[in-house]
């Protein structure tokens, strides 16, 4: 969480059609101003997501990657841009989210989220957004978020479908049931070389914007308390058939 601070004179011009939202208003927005959110990932579905928390006036980003920006991320990692092959990932995403809001704090972490290194990472952050592209670090993410009490905002991608979820595991739901974890929506992880890589089956460069997109959307709603998040509900989205379906899942027996 950040230091509160009141919204200043430019903020509330910024921000203005948020404020003029019943769901947001004023009050929401500077709960956005006070988050704090770790983004897992600037790439792919991190850059939609960093470049809409930046804008919506998330106080604080963290960005966790260690990875340098090359000409085959362009496709689709519209964070970066040509000048930035070569650079660190999360320097190049610093400067362009200081270029959308000078009035975003960002920490940078330059290696990988594991479960080891999550307490570190995490500390001082309150949602935790996971766009990263191999299950070990989702369930790492997962894992931490739930040990931490940390919302989690995780989507995934491939060739032309994505899908999404919120994890609230430690919190119960209307009819008393506690909330489902991401283990209970996948028990296990698939085994080496089932799910092909990006490289390897390719990926359409919209799709990451769809659901990037919407993973922003469910950390706004979380911070302000806006609308129902995907607690317990797994959002899939077909590009080719241009459809979405919503499914229910529920925790399991452990």
């Amino acid at each position: 969480m950040t230091t509160e601070e009141p919204l200043g004179p430019d903020e509330i011009e910024r921000y203005r059609r948020h404020i003029v939202l019943a769901e947001i208003g004023g009050a929401g927005q500077q709960k956005l101003k006070n988050a704090a959110a770790l983004v897992i990932g600037a790439g792919g579905l991190g850059a939609p997501v960093l470049q809409y928390l930046a804008a919506a006036g998330v106080g604080h980003i963290g960005i966790v990657d260690d990875d340098t920006v090359s000409l085959s991320n362009l496709q689709r990692q519209v964070i970066h841009g040509t000048d930035d092959i070569g650079r660190s990932k999360i320097g190049s995403a610093a400067s362009a989210i200081a270029a959308i809001n000078p009035h975003v704090r960002v920490t940078g972490f330059d290696t990988r989220f594991t479960l080891e290194a999550a307490p570190g990472l995490l500390a001082g952050f309150d949602l935790l957004i996971d766009g990263s592209d191999n299950f070990e670090t989702r369930y790492a993410a997962a894992d931490a978020a739930e040990a931490a009490r940390l919302p989690l905002v995780t989507g995934a991608v491939g060739r032309f479908d994505g899908s999404l979820t919120v994890l609230k595991p430690w919190e119960t739901d209307a009819e008393g049931r506690q909330n489902p974890g991401y283990r209970d929506l996948f028990p296990a992880a698939p085994p080496p070389g089932v799910v092909p890589s990006c490289a390897e089956a390719g990926i359409v460069g919209a799709l990451t914007g769809v659901v990037g997109t919407l993973m922003a959307m469910e950390a706004i709603k979380l911070v302000t308390g806006a609308g129902e998040p995907l607690v317990g509900r797994l959002m899939l989205y077909d590009g080719l058939a241009a459809r979405f379906e919503v499914m229910r899942y529920r925790r399991r027996n452990r």
